[in-house]
């Protein structure tokens, strides 16, 4: 957005709107400041408008949406000034052009012994300000400014159908204007609106992956609770981003013009803070299988029975898991030709509470009646159980009043080359214990410890998740913090 002083008799570059003294909104009948805003869409925004309008059933609900629109707001400069530190700069200090047109206008006006409240809106001074829809890609911005200014000046909204974009939109323009405070506040006490639920619970035999209208939902519903000052909002749909996943984390992502919207790259670190915390819980859970593939293709012998048979348990039961894992999608066989890549999936979008509920599925595999519980199951549930418990620790969505005030205390993401990088010393390899597997409080949200506990493990440099089975091990640990001792 760009503001000047523009007087109402001044010519548009618009040849459309040359001449022509814009539509007045009055905002307050008294006010004293006229706000001459040009509006501007794309194309890609003005047929996205077109194709959910078709769709409403009162077509007349809104206007319809045009390339350039010039509105105009009467508003009261106490009000904008007391509610916008933005607007209390702009149109107060001296140093701006528009501060200084503002002061000769009224000059002028008292001159005359007119006052400003009862002036003919040619006779008030007027601020001119540009906006385009690159941020928001919403075509009827003007309904949203006016509302904006409604809630400034201590009104009500106008709007009626109240959507997800518009919310959305009115938060981007508060931050912008900073008044984030009193919309913030609107927003909890006088909106009604109903939040959009993103997550669903997949039907039998359906592959659970989060549409791209529900992510551009659901980023919207991150921004608007990050910019608005939602803690709760934000915490739950920070959350249901990490284990929903998103497209525009994908290895195989492209670029397009519909996913530049300000949602699609959340500001303030969030992005990348957000898609780190998400690696980071995915490759503890395929630590796992990594850790069993591992042992059972090693030489130590993992069937404890003391048969003759025992080495062909082993061979057997990782035969078995290579097969089941495979059969899953959860592993993929790459050799060294390059063609081979392309058996890899994109698990972007992979649902983490899909891929704990596949691995519970692994059966019971026995290669005769006298080899039980020598199999894979009897070792990963227990881990699972455990995961499951960590993932309903506040650390893993995103808690906005430490994220502003503290965020290196908070973050998992490292600090980038240019900051303190953590020592080798400050990295521990964590180590998995029968203690750990029965601690009770783990089965309980917001257990004492747990969140600082749940990023350590998610953030080791290493799992090992069978500790106690190796007689000799050396490696620290991070146990001891959470020991039953």
């Amino acid at each position: 957005m760009e503001e000047s002083s523009l007087a109402p008799e001044s010519e548009s570059q618009d040849p459309n709107l040359k001449g022509k003294l814009p539509e007045v909104v009055n905002i307050v009948e008294d006010g004293d400041l006229i706000l001459d805003v040009i509006f501007e869409n794309s194309k890609a925004t003005l047929k996205s408008a077109r194709v959910a309008q078709s769709k409403l059933a009162s077509r007349e609900s809104q206007p319809t949406p045009k390339r350039r629109a010039r509105v105009a707001f009467r508003v009261s400069l106490t009000a904008l000034k007391g509610q916008s530190k933005y607007f209390e700069k702009l149109l107060t200090d001296s140093r701006f052009k528009e501060a200084k047109d503002i002061s000769s206008a009224f000059a002028a006006l008292k001159l005359r012994n007119v006052k400003p409240e009862v002036a003919d809106v040619t006779e008030l001074p007027w601020i001119e300000i540009r906006d385009d829809d690159q941020a928001t890609h919403y075509a009827h911005r003007e309904g949203a400014l006016a509302d904006l200014l409604r809630i400034l000046h201590g009104k009500e909204v106008a709007t009626k159908q109240i959507t997800m974009s518009f919310v959305t939109t009115l938060a981007v323009l508060a931050d912008r204007f900073d008044c984030t405070a009193s919309v913030s506040k609107y927003l909890a006490t006088g909106l009604k609106f109903k939040w959009p639920v993103t997550s669903r619970k997949p039907i039998r035999d359906e592959v659970s992956v989060m549409s791209r209208n529900n992510e551009d939902i659901l980023r919207q519903k991150i921004l608007v609770s990050w910019l608005l000052n939602q803690p709760a909002r934000l915490q739950a749909a920070t959350k249901e981003i990490i284990m929903n996943g998103s497209c525009r984390w994908s290895p195989f992502a492209e670029e397009d013009g519909t996913s530049d919207a300000t949602w699609w790259y959340l500001q303030d670190g969030l992005e990348q803070e957000l898609q780190y915390r998400r690696y980071c819980i995915l490759n503890t859970i395929a630590s796992v299988q990594r850790h069993f593939l591992k042992l059972y293709t090693s030489r130590v012998r993992q069937c404890k029975l003391g048969y003759d048979s025992s080495a062909a348990c082993d061979s057997y039961q990782l035969g078995e898991m290579f097969k089941f894992l495979t059969n899953k999608n959860l592993l993929f066989l790459v050799d060294f030709s390059p063609g081979s890549l392309d058996s890899i999936a994109d698990t972007s979008l992979l649902q983490i509470d899909t891929i704990l509920a596949t691995l519970r599925q692994c059966p019971s595999y026995q290669i005769d009646k006298n080899h039980t519980n020598c199999g894979l199951r009897t070792r990963i549930l227990p881990i699972l159980d455990f995961i499951q418990g960590l993932l309903s620790a506040n650390s893993i969505p995103i808690n906005r009043s430490s994220w502003r005030s503290n965020r290196q205390a908070v973050a998992w993401l490292p600090p980038d080359a240019d900051g303190e990088s953590k020592t080798p010393e400050d990295v521990k390899p964590f180590r998995f214990t029968r203690s750990l597997a029965g601690d009770q409080r783990l089965r309980f949200e917001h257990a004492m410890g747990a969140d600082k506990f749940a990023k350590d493990v998610f953030t080791a440099s290493s799992w090992d998740w069978t500790a106690e089975d190796q007689a000799q091990d050396s490696l620290p640990s991070t146990t001891p913090r959470w020991s039953l001792k």
